[in-house]
């Protein structure tokens, strides 16, 4: 109760990193955004080496939107990498996706995603699902316990 969680964000699309941050403008969230580009810098950032090995530089996220198509790894790979690690296997990871492949859905599920999210192309369809995202995930979720 009262903790705002952090959110990370790994999508490498500039226009959709400016649609979220202002869709959670919009939304009112006032939760901390972190933005990493890409797959790899994803797997960095999470476990805290290379670039981020400072901590302060990559806190711990309560909730993940990891985009599929991403360069260097993709998100199917970051999240099975998310799930196979003690640390950071608890933590809410949601899939947004352009495509409707079923197998990528099929294949998120199977590695422990929480959700999947369709990307909608309209500005105001995003803040909705940010809205949405945020009363859920942010609001009404029972928070993973620190371990």
């Amino acid at each position: 109760p009262g903790h705002v969680i952090r959110i990370l964000l790994v999508e490498d699309n500039v226009d959709d990193i400016m649609i979220a941050k202002k869709a959670l403008l919009e939304a009112r969230l006032v939760n901390p955004l972190d933005v990493v580009r890409d797959g790899q810098e994803a797997i960095e950032y999470l476990s805290q080496t290379d670039a981020y090995e400072d901590p302060a530089h990559s806190p711990r996220p309560g909730l993940i939107l990891l985009d599929i198509n991403l360069p260097r790894r993709n998100g199917l790979e970051v999240l099975a990498y998310i799930k196979s690690q003690h640390s950071l296997k608890r933590i809410q990871v949601v899939m947004l996706t352009s495509s409707t492949r079923e197998r990528d859905v099929v294949i998120g599920y199977d590695h422990g995603c929480n959700s999947f999210l369709q990307k909608p192309v309209e500005f105001e369809q995003f803040v909705n699902l940010v809205q949405q995202i945020g009363l859920y995930w942010v609001l009404l979720n029972v928070k993973t316990p620190e371990v």
